[in-house]
């Protein structure tokens, strides 16, 4: 495959974070409602073809373990930047 034909094909670093950041998000607020939620961060990078993505979750008290579900929220931006390149 021309390397030239790859880069054309690969998704743009705006792309890559939006998708990274709508996909956390959406793990986030399927387990809790938006109005529930304290505060929520996702931050995520994407320098030389590597992402980085950090979700800070400040969940309702009685909530179940929100350290889990923002580790869950980042492994789903990570996934969904995965599929993006498999397109």
């Amino acid at each position: 495959m021309d390397t030239d034909t790859k880069a054309e094909s690969e998704p743009d670093p705006e792309t890559v974070v939006q998708t990274a950041s709508d996909a956390a998000e959406g793990v986030i607020f399927s387990r809790y409602k938006q109005s529930a939620v304290r505060d929520c961060d996702v931050t995520a990078v994407f320098e030389d073809g590597v992402l980085e993505i950090d979700v800070y979750l400040d969940a309702p008290e009685d909530a179940d373990d929100p350290e889990a579900v923002a580790d869950e929220a980042a492994l789903a931006g990570r996934s969904a930047v995965d599929e993006l390149f498999e397109e």
